[in-house]
């Protein structure tokens, strides 16, 4: 540490005793020395030079006394800490000192053993400080860098002990969500700049939020899509239940924000979801300059096609089989065995429902309805027409109704 100390003292001869006694420290550039004859020269010393780490002062001085400049000391925003001279026994006054901020003392007549021994103690004391403040500061960037993707537990965690959760890349069990807007595109063509940023904003806090309460993972926002981890970078055994949990409240935001938009006459589309549960590499890519927390193999690629899947299935949100065998309790409709593209062996698709859906009559009818489209019944097709009569707005039962109508049979469905 190069410190630079300032001395307070009215004695002409102190200067030169302490340029002796600091010679060699001064010549190998570990310390330096500034001098003021009372506080008000100090002060001015202080304003003149912002790099003073340390203030030795006498307390008996002309116009203005040591117990003053600490006072003054006290009131400004940068303290520095200061070593107190007094009389030998005047405890009074050195205790004042010491209330007042003075970090030590050394009494008069100065012993300079004692002096350097009580200079060095203290510029120890002022390196520790430095260092736990620079560490706070890398925390509150560390963690306002990270709070864009983490949730802000999560965000703490990481800010305040990096080393707690390994950012490299690597393999791990996960669950991971994608969000898009349907015919977003579209409408961002007929919407002016100021309106769209306001409606986007909106929108991308309120699933954000959602993501952050489930302490999930937003590993990337394009445009209007979402792309969410859970079980990384932090372990989190229950990473499934959180992913179905929060895929059906960013379902029940998202409908209820195109109904608020709707009404602003902003024809916002649907909010698709896709939730798929496996292995990926998760981890910190793109080097050095650019941080870019992401997850990449077939999991995500799956996730990403259920998404898709939506949009012919008549759903808001699909999600595998895997996941869902994952989840206790899990409470949802069977959609069907998706051949996704790129694939050769089908995957059994749900649609989540809230539990209190579950329970519905509606919800009955549709089991019923698949139940014998799955066993082959021939009945399948009149159970569909029936249920859909009396729900027209089940779009995933109109889908199989339309299917059967058009000759297909069974549950294997040939994504588009």
């Amino acid at each position: 540490m190069n410190a630079r100390i300032l001395v307070v003292d009215d004695e002409p001869d102190l200067e030169a005793l302490i340029l002796q006694k600091f010679r060699r420290q001064i010549r190998d550039g570990a310390l330096s020395f500034l001098f003021a004859c009372d506080g008000v020269e100090a002060l001015a010393q202080l304003k003149a030079n912002d790099d003073i780490d340390l203030i030795v002062s006498d307390i008996n001085m002309p116009r203005m006394d040591g117990l003053s400049l600490l006072q003054k000391l006290q009131e400004s925003e940068d303290r520095v800490s200061t070593i107190i001279v007094s009389a030998y026994g005047d405890m009074t006054n050195i205790r004042t000192a010491m209330n007042r901020g003075a970090f030590d003392f050394v009494t008069k007549p100065i012993d300079f053993g004692d002096l350097e021994t009580t200079i060095t103690k203290t510029l120890r004391h002022i390196q520790f400080l430095r260092e736990a403040r620079q560490r706070q500061a890398d925390a509150e960037r560390a963690h306002a860098s990270l709070s864009r993707y983490f949730s802000p537990n999560l965000a703490q965690r990481l800010g305040s002990d990096p080393g707690a959760v390994e950012l490299e890349g690597q393999r791990r069990e996960i669950a991971t969500l994608f969000t898009d807007i349907a015919n977003f595109t579209a409408l961002v063509e007929t919407l002016e700049p100021s309106t769209l940023g306001s409606l986007l904003n909106e929108y991308l806090t309120g699933m954000t939020d959602i993501v952050f309460a489930q302490d999930g993972t937003v590993a990337k926002i394009i445009g209007d899509a979402l792309h969410v981890l859970f079980g990384a970078p932090g372990e989190q055994a229950d990473h499934a239940d959180r992913a179905v949990v929060c895929a059906l409240a960013l379902d029940e935001y998202a409908q209820a924000f195109r109904e608020r938009s709707h009404k602003k006459g902003v024809a916002l589309g649907v909010t698709r979801i896709g939730v798929h549960a496996g292995p990926a590499i998760v981890g910190n890519f793109g080097g050095g300059r650019f941080f870019d927390y992401t997850a990449y193999g077939d999991t995500i690629n799956v996730a990403a096609r259920l998404e898709a899947a939506n949009k012919q299935l008549g759903t808001r949100i699909c999600l595998s089989a895997t996941l869902a065998a994952k989840v206790e309790r899990f409470r949802g409709r069977p959609i069907g065995d998706l051949m996704l593209r790129g694939k050769t062996e089908p995957l059994r698709a749900f649609e989540p429902l809230p539990p209190e859906q579950s329970e519905m009559p509606a919800t009955k009818g549709y089991l019923d309805a698949f139940a014998k489209l799955e066993a082959g019944d021939a009945a399948a097709m009149a159970a569909f027409a029936s249920h859909v009569g009396k729900h027209p707005e089940d779009q995933l039962a109109s889908f199989h109704l339309k299917r059967l109508l058009n000759g297909a049979t069974g549950i294997r469905i040939a994504m588009e």
